[in-house]
């Protein structure tokens, strides 16, 4: 049996697949990122060393871990955290750095002491895949509702979707970006003009570590990372069958928050929605190959932080709901595939069900998102059907 080789199981879809959820990540959160540096008071020089910090942090990890494991494994920045963050107030940016560090110490002893791993191994299979379809199902909802401000662009994407699933599967998604590329160019959406060619500069901050900060930005960094982020991570994971090693892998995020912390990558966590995309029969039709999807978001994460100015802007330049409807129509297969899952065996429907809706809901409680409350939901509904 020939081991897997990155080159040889690479393929044009998986370069795509790698591309889309480069995009998809980016173009969703990227203004969070940079509210929250201003929160801080950071300066563009500053704020561009974020760029640089969280896209080499995620392109590394990406990279690393999906070609060492050969599992499609990406991480992400964690977006609630940014939001979290952006919502502070009073704290200086070496004082969040402190903090940035304390909960990178919590990540990773979270993940290489096994604790986390034992948590998430008392999730059901059910529950599991009905949060995976919630989290990935408000994308697809928001491609329909893309079809309002750009109904042609929209449609014709919609179209190359159906066409491309019933005579080239492999292909569909590739398809379906150029397709919308064609359409936004044809209608003048496609704005180049923020795209300036520049190398970006890391600035190091030294971190100051306070009280006041650890216990407001630290400690609910830690919080809505794991559970609204890592959480349905490994789960996106389990549900498309992947049976990713859980301890090293978040264990390695936190490292990777360690290292970059000092330059603005606050925090990094598993990826969902964006995994999601690379671990789809989009990406590849051999499971055992999508990893190469992965590695290749990760080597277009790596250039977005190298070069965070141009990256950023050509990124920027696609219009919002080409984006959205190409996250939404390359995510289809992974919420159906979620879905059976989730709905198949009926002593877990109910649970699956409830976590399903309570995840889409987009339902925030103490600054924890909806795919946490989720889980709680659906553990509450088989403790009453388990007793029962």
């Amino acid at each position: 049996m020939l081991k897997p080789n990155p080159l040889r199981d690479l393929s044009l879809s998986a370069v795509v697949a790698g591309f889309v959820a480069v995009l998809v990540g980016f173009t969703s959160s990227v203004a969070i990122v940079f509210a929250a540096a201003q929160a801080l008071g950071a300066n563009s020089a500053e704020t561009a060393s974020w760029i640089w910090a969280l896209g080499l942090g995620m392109g590394l990890t990406s990279l690393g871990l999906s070609l060492y494991y050969r599992l499609p494994v990406l991480t992400a920045w964690s977006t609630p955290g940014a939001a979290l963050i952006a919502a502070s107030h009073g704290l200086s940016l070496p004082e969040a750095t402190g903090a940035f560090i304390a909960c990178a110490v919590l990540i990773t002893v979270a993940g290489y002491s096994g604790l986390f791993e034992r948590v998430m191994g008392r999730i059901p299979m059910a529950i599991a895949a009905a949060l995976l379809a919630g989290v990935l199902a408000r994308f697809a909802l928001d491609a329909v509702l893309a079809t309002r401000s750009a109904p042609l662009l929209v449609i014709v994407m919609t179209l190359a979707y159906l066409a491309g699933r019933r005579w080239w599967p492999r292909y569909a998604v590739p398809g379906v970006l150029l397709a919308g590329i064609v359409i936004a160019l044809m209608q003048g959406q496609v704005h180049l003009a923020g795209v300036a060619l520049e190398w970006t500069r890391p600035v190091f901050t030294m971190p100051v570590f306070s009280v006041g900060a650890l216990v407001g930005i630290g400690l609910p960094l830690f919080v809505v990372t794991m559970a609204s982020q890592n959480l349905p991570g490994v789960a996106a994971q389990r549900a498309s069958g992947y049976q990713t090693p859980v301890s090293p892998v978040v264990g390695a995020t936190g490292l990777a928050s360690l290292v970059f912390a000092p330059f603005g990558g606050y925090a990094f966590n598993l990826a969902a929605i964006t995994a999601a995309i690379c671990m789809g029969r989009e990406a590849h039709e051999d499971p055992t190959k999508r990893y190469t999807a992965s590695a290749m978001a990760g080597v277009f994460y790596i250039a977005l932080g190298l070069s965070g100015g141009a990256v950023a802007g050509l990124l920027q330049a696609f219009p919002r709901e080409l984006v959205a409807a190409v996250a939404g129509l390359a995510l289809l297969g992974t919420i159906a595939g979620g879905l059976a899952t989730a709905l198949k065996d009926e002593h877990h429907r109910d649970a699956a069900l409830l976590t399903f809706v309570v995840t889409l809901s987009g339902l925030t409680i103490a600054g924890i998102g909806s795919a946490f409350w989720g889980v709680v939901a659906g553990g509450v509904a088989l403790g009453f059907q388990n007793r029962r």
